[in-house]
C-alpha cells in the first residue's frame, strides 16, 4: 500500500509502466486510503521495483509511506490497472491542479486531434482538485463526467504506453469542455476566433472576464493605463495592487527581479503569484506606487494560445469578483455580475466543483513564505507530530481558511476570505460540508478563536450546541505560534514573537504586539508593545493617521506642535478635536499592543498613507518605502512593556532633515533591535533559545530577512511559517493543535 498525494498525479499509470519495465505482473488500483500495488515476480526484481518507484515518481507526487506485505500470490499473466475501491473511512491525499506541462504545450502544434485545444492536459498536468466531487479519484467523481470520450481519447486513455493513460480528464477538439465568448452585440464559438476577439478586446483597452480553473478573472493590458483604471472604477478595488500574468519567463524578468529560488517557484507545477521586485514600470495604476509586482506565469493552455497573439507581453488578472466577496464560479452569476465590470466575458461548459484563488507567495531568505494558500497548494495535507482525527478548527475573521483534522494529518481549506459578507460566510459553510463529505469527516471536537464577536466563532457556538461537541477557544496569537511550531514538530518551550493587527486578548484587550513562552497547550505572556488607544476603533485600520495622532498624544500629549506636521494639516480641525477628546475620555478608545496600529503610525506619521484604501496599505507603503538597508536603528524602552516614545521623538527629528527610505529602514531595524534584546531577555531567564515568529506583519520582508539574520547571529535558532500563511489563514492549523493537547488526544 503507497500512501500520500498518489492520485490524480498519473501514479496509477506510473506503476503501470514500471511493471511492464520489470517484467512484473499483477495490478495497482485506488483505494480511498492510497493506491494498493500487487506485484508478482522475483524479490530481487521486486525491490528494484520499489527502489524505482520512489526514485522516479511522478513530479507532483508525494510518498509518505510503502507498507509492504509479503504474500504468495499467482495467476496474474500481464499488469493492469483495475477498477477503483471504496474500503473504509480512510483517505487518501487530492492533488491540486497542476500547470499544464510542457509535454501537452507541445502537443497543441503536433497532436492532430488536439491542436489549439485550450483544454489539453495528460496524467501529469491539469485540473484536479477544481473538479473532483468525491474519492476515489475516478472521472465519474469529477465534473468531466458529463464528456464522453471519444474513440481516440478512449484509446489513449486504455493504452498503457500512452502518456494520457488513466488521465482522468483527458479530451480533445472532439469530445471535451469548449469556450464561448459573448459580448453585447455577440456570441462567438470556435477556440481560434475567441482568441481573435479577446486579442482585440485587450489591444484596445477594454477588459475580459474569463473563466479559470477555479474560478473567473477579470483581464487587460497591464502596459495600458487607462484599462486598468477603468477596471478598478468598475471592480471597485481603489488602490489594492492588482495580479500581472506575463506571457513568458524572458519578458516578466523585464519587468521584475527575479533571483534563481524565485524562477523556480515562478515556473513550478503549482504557478503561484509571486511577490517580486520591480525593475521596469507597468501602467501606474496595477501597483499604485509600490515597488513590488505580483507576478505569475501561464498556467492554463488558454494563456498560452492567448500570449502567441496578444501584442502586450503582460495582462492584468484579478479574481473575478466584486471586492470582497469570493470569486466567481458560476456561469450565470458569472455574466449577470461581471458584465458590469467588463466587456465581455469568456465562458466553458466544464463546472468548476471546488472554487480557488491563485495562490501568492513570497521568497525570503531563499525559502516560500505564504501569504494566499490556494490553488496549488490545496487539498495538500500539513503532515503533523500530532493525532488531530475529528478536530474541525474553523480559523479566525480575516484571511480565514479551517482545518480538519484525519488521524496525523491537517487538511487545510483553501483562501475563503474575510467573513464579513454573506456571500463569504454561505462559501465558508458551503466548503466545510465539501471537505467533510470528500475527506469522510466528521467532528467530534471544535476549536476557535477566543474573540466572542467572529463569524467563526459563532458558528463553533452553533455546531457545539447543535451536535454536542466540545469546543475549545484557542488565543490569537498563541494560534498564530503553535501554527509555525506544527509546521517544524516543535512540542516543547519556545519564544513566541507574533506580531500583527489585532487578536483578542485574555485581559479583553487587542492584542497584536506579543512576546509569549509558549507550547502548545498554553502560553505565559512575557511582555508586549505598549498599549495605544485605537480612537474610533477599528476606524483607525481605514484611518492611519488616527493612530499616528494617538501615538504621539498618548508619549507627549499637548508638548507637540501638531499644525507643524504635515500629515495633521491634511485632517479636519474638528475631526482632530474630535479624536483628541476620544482619546481623553477613553470613549471608543479601545487599548491596543497590535503592532499592526504601530506600522500604521509611522507610515502615516510620515506621510506615506494616512487613509487605507485596502487592508494593510500603510505598512506595505512603509516596507515599500525602503530603498537601501541600514543598520541604524531608534531608541526604544523596554519595561513592563515596549514602549516607542523615545522612537516617535527621534522621527520626528529625522522628518525635516532625513530621507523617508531611511526612516523606514531604521524604524524596520527599530522592531528588528526589540525582538532581538526581548529574546535574549527570555534567554537569560529561561534558556529557551528556539525562536518563533509568526503573525502577518511578518509577511514584510524586509522585516524577516532583518529579524532572522539578527537572531541567527546571536545563536537563536528561528522558525517561520511556510507551509501554511503568516497571517490569520494559517490560524486553523494552531487551533487543530492547541485542541489536540487539550482535549487529551497526544501526549
Amino acid at each position: 500500500m503507497i500512501r500520500g498525494l498518489v492520485q490524480g498525479v498519473g501514479f496509477r499509470p506510473f506503476i503501470c509502466r514500471l511493471a511492464v519495465k520489470h517484467g512484473l505482473f499483477g495490478e495497482v488500483d485506488n483505494r480511498t486510503n492510497g493506491v494498493l500495488v500487487i506485484v508478482q515476480g522475483n524479490p530481487d526484481t521486486i525491490n528494484r521495483f520499489r527502489s524505482e518507484i520512489l526514485e522516479n515518481a511522478p513530479p507532483a507526487s508525494r510518498i509518505k509511506s510503502i507498507e509492504l506485505i509479503p504474500k504468495l500470490v499467482a495467476g496474474y499473466d500481464r499488469f493492469s490497472i483495475t477498477g477503483s475501491k471504496a474500503t473504509d473511512d480512510q483517505i487518501t491525499e487530492i492533488s491540486p491542479d497542476i500547470a499544464v506541462c510542457d509535454e501537452c504545450l507541445a502537443d497543441m502544434s503536433s497532436d492532430p486531434g488536439r491542436i489549439d485545444y485550450p483544454f489539453i492536459n495528460c496524467t501529469n498536468c491539469g485540473p484536479r482538485f477544481t473538479i473532483i466531487e468525491g474519492l476515489p479519484y475516478d472521472r465519474p467523481e469529477t465534473t468531466m463526467k458529463d464528456f464522453r470520450m471519444c474513440q481516440k481519447c478512449s484509446s489513449e486513455y486504455n493504452d498503457i504506453l500512452d502518456r494520457r493513460f488513466h488521465a482522468q480528464p483527458v479530451a480533445c477538439n472532439a469530445c471535451g469542455p469548449e469556450y464561448r465568448y459573448k459580448d453585447a452585440e455577440k456570441v462567438v464559438s470556435g477556440t481560434n476566433k475567441i482568441l481573435q476577439e479577446i486579442s482585440s478586446a485587450i489591444s484596445s483597452g477594454r477588459t475580459v472576464a474569463i473563466k479559470g480553473l477555479g474560478g473567473w478573472h477579470l483581464m487587460c493590458d497591464a502596459l495600458n493605463d487607462d484599462a486598468v483604471s477603468r477596471l478598478r472604477m468598475r471592480k471597485q478595488r481603489d488602490a489594492k495592487p492588482f495580479a500581472v500574468m506575463f506571457g513568458d519567463f524572458s519578458g516578466l524578468s523585464k519587468y521584475c527581479y527575479v533571483d534563481k529560488s524565485e524562477e523556480k517557484e515562478l515556473k513550478s507545477w503549482r504557478r503561484p503569484i509571486l511577490i517580486l521586485k520591480q525593475k521596469s514600470p507597468l501602467a501606474r495604476s496595477v501597483s499604485n506606487g509600490l515597488d513590488t509586482i505580483g507576478a505569475l506565469l501561464p498556467y492554463m493552455p488558454i494563456h498560452y494560445l492567448l500570449f502567441r497573439i496578444l501584442e502586450t507581453p503582460a495582462v492584468v488578472l484579478t479574481s473575478g469578483n466584486l471586492s470582497d466577496e469570493p470569486i466567481i464560479i458560476d456561469d450565470t452569476t458569472a455574466e449577470k455580475q461581471l458584465m458590469k465590470v467588463a466587456d465581455s466575458v469568456v465562458s466553458y461548459n466544464r463546472m468548476i466543483r471546488n472554487r480557488t484563488d491563485d495562490s501568492v507567495i513570497r521568497s525570503v531568505n531563499g525559502n516560500i513564505n505564504i501569504i494566499r494558500r490556494s490553488r496549488g497548494f490545496v487539498p495538500q495535507p500539513v503532515d503533523l507530530n500530532f493525532n488531530v482525527e475529528g478536530i474541525l478548527a474553523v480559523g479566525a475573521e480575516q484571511k480565514n481558511s479551517f482545518c480538519i483534522g484525519r488521524n496525523y494529518q491537517a487538511i487545510m481549506s483553501q483562501y475563503i476570505g474575510d467573513l464579513k459578507n454573506v456571500p463569504t460566510c454561505d462559501f465558508y459553510r458551503e466548503t466545510i460540508g465539501r471537505f467533510s463529505e470528500l475527506f469522510r469527516f466528521k467532528p467530534k471536537y471544535l476549536a476557535c478563536d477566543l474573540h466572542p464577536d467572529y463569524f467563526s466563532t459563532n458558528f463553533a457556538s452553533y455546531l457545539e450546541k447543535e451536535y454536542d461537541i466540545p469546543v475549545t477557544r484557542v488565543q490569537h496569537h498563541h494560534a498564530h505560534i503553535v501554527s509555525c511550531m506544527a509546521e517544524h514538530g516543535l512540542d516543547e518551550k519556545v519564544i513566541g514573537i507574533s506580531l500583527d493587527g489585532t487578536g483578542f486578548g485574555t485581559d479583553g484587550n487587542t492584542w497584536g504586539g506579543e512576546f509569549l513562552l509558549a507550547d502548545t497547550l498554553s502560553f505565559a505572556r512575557f511582555t508586549h508593545f505598549d498599549y495605544v488607544p485605537m480612537p474610533g476603533g477599528d476606524r483607525v485600520v481605514e484611518e492611519p493617521w488616527r493612530m499616528a495622532f494617538s501615538y504621539l498624544f498618548r508619549y507627549f500629549g499637548d508638548n507637540v506642535d501638531y499644525d507643524s506636521i504635515p500629515v495633521f494639516r491634511t485632517i479636519d480641525r474638528q475631526k482632530l478635536s474630535l479624536v483628541k477628546e476620544m482619546i481623553k475620555t477613553g470613549v471608543n478608545c479601545p487599548l491596543s499592543s497590535g503592532a499592526g496600529r504601530l506600522f500604521d503610525a509611522v507610515s502615516a506619521l510620515i506621510g506615506l498613507c494616512s487613509v487605507s484604501t485596502f487592508d494593510s496599505e500603510a505598512p506595505m507603503r512603509l516596507e515599500s518605502a525602503i530603498e537601501t538597508g541600514s543598520d541604524l536603528y531608534y531608541p526604544f524602552t523596554l519595561g513592563t512593556s515596549i514602549v516607542f516614545a523615545e522612537t516617535f521623538k527621534a522621527i520626528l527629528a529625522d522628518m525635516t532633515v532625513t530621507e523617508i527610505s531611511v526612516i523606514s529602514s531604521k524604524f524596520h531595524n527599530t522592531v528588528a533591535k526589540v525582538i532581538l534584546e526581548v529574546s535574549e531577555k527570555i534567554r537569560n531567564d529561561t534558556s529557551v533559545d528556539k525562536v518563533v515568529l509568526s503573525g502577518g506583519v511578518f509577511q514584510n520582508k524586509y522585516l524577516l530577512e532583518k529579524t532572522t539574520h539578527e537572531l541567527i547571529q546571536n545563536r537563536f535558532k528561528v522558525f517561520t511559517n511556510h507551509q501554511v500563511p503568516a497571517n490569520d489563514g494559517g490560524i486553523s492549523l494552531g487551533q487543530m493543535v492547541v485542541a489536540s493537547k487539550i482535549f487529551g488526544l497526544c501526549a
